[in-house]
């Protein structure tokens, strides 16, 4: 396994244990560079109107399109080091 992918799935741990919650936008913004990350461009339908929180995460991710897997999770990495720094 990469030096990359260690650190990704390392900093997946981590952000478990964060102190305090983040707000909604930094949780959408950690959520979206996860799935970029681990399965790449967004898939699957977007929820419906009555899915709120679906529809946020589906758009926060699908925002993210063409991005590289190995960039989203240097991306991840960086911002749960900045959180639990």
């Amino acid at each position: 396994m990469s030096d990359l992918n260690v650190q990704f799935e390392q900093a997946s741990k981590n952000v478990q244990n964060l102190s305090k919650k983040p707000d909604n936008d930094t949780l959408l913004k950690l959520y979206s560079l996860f799935k970029q990350g681990s399965a790449g461009d967004a898939t699957g339908k977007r929820p419906g109107l009555t899915d709120f929180k679906g529809r946020a995460k589906y758009d926060a991710w699908a925002k993210l399109k063409g991005k590289s897997q190995d960039e989203a999770k240097q991306e991840y990495i960086n911002l749960v080091e900045k959180l639990t720094g």
